[in-house]
């Protein structure tokens, strides 16, 4: 509450009752004392979507579109949420489109499925997806708006794709004139930087700029990133606000209240997805299919020497076919690892080295590239079949990363 009381003096009487409406629904619990919420707000990092006495002025007489999903939510003190998109609509904020990302509106599309348009059933809206052929919106879906929001969560990785997104929505919008804000949020893998740079020839949705697999951004400083660095077509230059985190570092651990995404269900997953996502290019299964996604790691071609376990992937909501469906598969139950604060190569290298021992007929990167995708270059799939280990490979990625640091700085919100 205490976060609109400024807002409300400055207010007529109508727009006083609207944005009480939205104060009662959306941000503070029912009888949440003001001493309370001052206790919250000076503790927990308050997101972007909760400040609404900087984002309600900008939308005064606009018509709004907002990119947004299942995380895109307004938190109250108790820790309960209302989604942003009920929120505004229940201010009689005039929203008229909602765009969604991969996975959906709601998040519960896998990983690469083609998400369609349609409408929302709690509020009528129109959605219209960006994922599949329609990535970035067309000017038609954009010429009766003023401003677009855009609120998702994001995991500070390359090739998780609501930055993608991002690109082309600030791209879209850069081309009609339309601003665009983002509401920040904290990002869970925010305490670290690493990885190799992606190279331009092997830009994709799933990695669209020079930067490490873990570039330590929130989806705010990304923007700005984006802007400053002119990588959007025709180095055209977006009109971005950033309305920020409070009570936020990058060495905040912050613990995501909601899924960002279908398989990743929680925080050891989130920490995980780096390092394991990247044997999405190879036979192996992270654990799609089961309750442990990105947290287990197994194949059913054999057995390793070590901490040993079985698991056995079934379609669920997350896969509905996923990688060995319904073969018992045999490696490792990573949950009780330690948080990392670096990728971790070790696993990738060691069934590389077990698979040519004993399915060496087979090959354990996928001929479609998609492993050099997913690093962003073809040098880590040759440094693995060399034999270099994880230190000579990472020693090749520090120059790198030391002129990414110099070009991150002078972007971030969160000195």
């Amino acid at each position: 509450m205490l976060l609109l009381i400024g807002f409300f003096t400055r207010c007529d009487a109508n727009k006083q009752q609207n944005i009480k409406k939205i104060a009662d629904t959306s941000i503070s619990a029912t009888n949440t004392t003001v001493n309370a919420s001052a206790e919250w707000t000076q503790k927990t990092p308050i997101v972007g979507a909760n400040k609404m006495n900087e984002l309600l002025p900008k939308l005064h007489n606009k018509r709004v579109g907002i990119v947004a999903n299942q995380t895109s939510v307004i938190f109250k003190p108790d820790a309960t949420y209302t989604h942003l998109v009920d929120s505004l609509v229940a201010l009689k904020v005039d929203v008229k489109t909602v765009f969604s990302p991969e996975h959906g509106f709601r998040g519960q599309a896998d990983a690469g499925e083609i998400v369609k348009d349609g409408k929302d059933v709690k509020t009528g809206l129109p959605i219209i997806s960006l994922y599949g052929k329609n990535k970035k919106p067309f000017p038609t879906q954009l010429e009766n708006l003023d401003v677009v929001i855009f609120d998702v969560q994001d995991v500070g990785v390359r090739f998780y794709t609501y930055i993608s997104t991002l690109h082309y929505v600030m791209e879209a919008c850069a081309e009609a004139n339309i601003p665009v804000i983002v509401l920040d949020r904290p990002n869970p893998n925010g305490h670290y930087i690493d990885g190799p740079i992606l190279e331009k020839e092997f830009k994709s949705f799933i990695g669209m700029h020079p930067i490490p697999i873990v570039h330590g951004m929130t989806i705010g400083e990304y923007a700005k990133m984006i802007n400053g660095e002119q990588w959007l077509a025709n180095k055209a230059q977006c009109d971005l606000t950033v309305i920020s985190v409070d009570n936020y570092t990058h060495q905040t651990h912050y613990s995501l209240p909601i899924k960002p995404s279908p398989n990743l269900p929680n925080d050891k997953s989130i920490n995980l997805y780096p390092s394991l996502c990247l044997f999405e290019g190879t036979p192996i299964s992270v654990g799609r299919g089961t309750n442990k996604q990105f947290q287990v790691i197994g194949t059913p071609e054999y057995f390793l020497k070590r901490h040993l376990y079985s698991f056995t992937p079934k379609p669920n909501p997350g896969a509905k076919n996923p990688k060995h469906n319904g073969k018992e598969c045999n490696g490792y139950n990573l949950t009780k690892e330690p948080r990392l604060s670096a990728l971790n190569l070790e696993w990738l290298l060691e069934f590389y080295k077990t698979h040519q021992q004993f399915a060496p007929k087979t090959p354990f990167f996928n001929k479609n590239k998609f492993f050099s995708k997913l690093a962003g270059t073809d040098k880590l799939q040759q440094q693995i079949e060399s034999g270099m280990s994880e230190a000579e490979i990472k020693a090749t990625w520090e120059e790198g990363l030391e002129s990414f640091k110099k070009i991150r700085e002078r972007y971030l919100i969160y000195k």
